[in-house]
C-alpha cells in the first residue's frame, strides 16, 4: 500500500507542476485593448532592457529551473511575453529566450540596429540632414516615436531612424 501511496503522490505532484507551467504569465485578455500581464498589470507582450551586464535565462520561472543561458549584453532590448511570480519570460531579437528575475531587467526602452549603415537623421524624414551612421548590432537609446520613425541616442549622437531598421519597438507605437 505505501508504494501505490508514494506513485499516487508523484502523479499529483508532477500533474500540479505541468498546471503551473502550463499557466505560467498566461494574460489576460482585454476586450478593448492588448492582453494585460498576470503580476503587473502592464501590457503584454512589451519591451524592455537588461538591466544587469549578465542575466541567466533559465527554462521555467524559478532558481531550481535550468540555466539555459546567459544574455551578456547590459541596456539589450527584450521583449516581455509572459509573466509569473517575479519572473518574466522573455525573448531578443532572434526569438531566443526563456525566464529572467524582474530585477534583471529594466523599464528604460533601447532598440538594436537591424540594419548595416543606419543613418540618423536631424529629422523624421527620408531626406534631413544625417546627423551619424549607426552599425548593425549597435544599441540605442530610444526616444519619441511617430508611426514610421524613431529618436535614438547612442555614442553621444542623436536623431531619426526608419522604425523598419531597429528592433525593440512595436509597429503601431507611438512616443511622445
Amino acid at each position: 500500500m505505501g508504494a501505490i501511496a508514494h506513485w499516487f503522490r508523484v502523479f499529483w505532484i508532477a500533474a500540479f507542476a505541468i498546471v503551473i507551467c502550463m499557466s505560467a504569465g498566461v494574460a489576460q485578455q482585454n476586450d478593448t485593448g492588448p492582453a494585460i500581464g498576470p503580476e503587473t498589470n502592464l501590457p503584454l507582450p512589451r519591451y524592455v532592457s537588461l538591466r544587469a551586464g549578465e542575466a541567466n535565462v533559465r527554462r521555467g520561472p524559478s532558481l531550481s529551473h535550468r540555466i539555459d543561458w546567459v544574455f551578456q549584453r547590459r541596456d539589450m532590448p527584450l521583449q516581455i511575453i509572459a509573466e509569473y511570480g517575479h519572473w518574466r519570460r522573455v525573448i531578443d531579437r532572434d526569438g531566443q529566450g526563456g525566464w529572467v528575475h524582474y530585477r534583471m531587467l529594466s523599464g528604460a526602452r533601447t532598440v538594436i540596429v537591424e540594419t548595416e549603415d543606419l543613418i540618423l537623421r536631424s529629422r523624421p524624414e527620408p531626406n534631413a540632414t544625417e546627423n551619424a551612421i549607426l552599425e548593425a548590432g549597435v544599441v540605442a537609446r530610444l526616444g519619441d516615436c511617430n508611426p514610421d520613425w524613431c529618436e535614438l541616442t547612442a555614442g553621444g549622437y542623436k536623431g531619426w531612424a526608419p522604425k523598419t531598421a531597429i528592433w525593440g519597438v512595436a509597429d503601431a507605437e507611438i512616443r511622445d
